[in-house]
């Protein structure tokens, strides 16, 4: 390479390294603050899951202290207290074991409205309402008009339902108490195809079908 040639490749250079300077110069906050930026939002958010992990913990901890409780009312009335001051599943996980205490404590009254309650809250999702109205169908019993039990329970056992498998035990169930054994019998038949049953529900649906004097077979 000729001296000019390598005279020319410095000065380009030395431009290039001085239009670089003034880049930086002139826009090197914008780096500074993306830079900021990024580091602040990753200290935020470890900030916020620490804070949602000890929200979950102290929660936990409470319920736990709740239902340790021996006495039913006394149970009933705290865990009432932590649901009304939580949202989404928190107060319908406390919600509903409130009502099992006021169901122990003889108030079946009282965890039916509390599981109303929650089956007609529209903020929680489809899962916890269908829960609670099919636990309220069960806590009212015979409290609860025949026809208002039935369209419930037609409802919770539809075809895709979370929990088509216990809606159909409690529909058997309806229908046995009606003096229908033989549409209590199908009931109980078609709740043994469902792929989700448990053993549990098995059994006591195989047993029901038995003490109808029916088979187990769809004959």
């Amino acid at each position: 390479m000729s001296n000019p040639d390598h005279f020319f490749d410095e000065v380009n250079e030395e431009v290039r390294r001085e239009r670089l300077k003034g880049a930086v110069s002139r826009y090197g906050w914008v780096a500074a603050l993306a830079v900021l930026l990024i580091v602040g939002g990753a200290g935020v958010w470890e900030w916020r899951k620490h804070q949602a992990r000890e929200s979950a913990e102290a929660f936990g901890d409470e319920v736990i202290a709740a239902l340790q409780a021996a006495d039913a009312t006394a149970r009933h009335g705290t865990l009432e207290a932590i649901a009304a001051r939580e949202t989404g599943g928190r107060r319908a996980l406390a919600a509903m074991l409130a009502a099992d205490a006021a169901t122990e404590a003889g108030e079946p009254a009282s965890a039916a409205s509390t599981l109303a309650g929650v089956a007609g809250d529209s903020a929680l999702a489809p899962a916890w309402r269908e829960l609670a109205r099919l636990r309220q169908v069960i806590a009212s019993g015979d409290t609860m008009p025949e026809a208002e039990r039935r369209a419930a329970l037609d409802e919770l056992s539809r075809p895709g339902a979370p929990y088509r498998a216990l809606a159909l035990e409690q529909v058997g169930l309806l229908e046995i108490a009606s003096g229908d054994r033989e549409t209590a019998m199908k009931t109980l038949r078609a709740l043994l195809q469902e792929p989700d049953v448990t053993p549990g529900l098995r059994r006591r649906a195989s047993q029901l079908i038995v003490a109808l004097g029916g088979t187990l077979d769809a004959g």
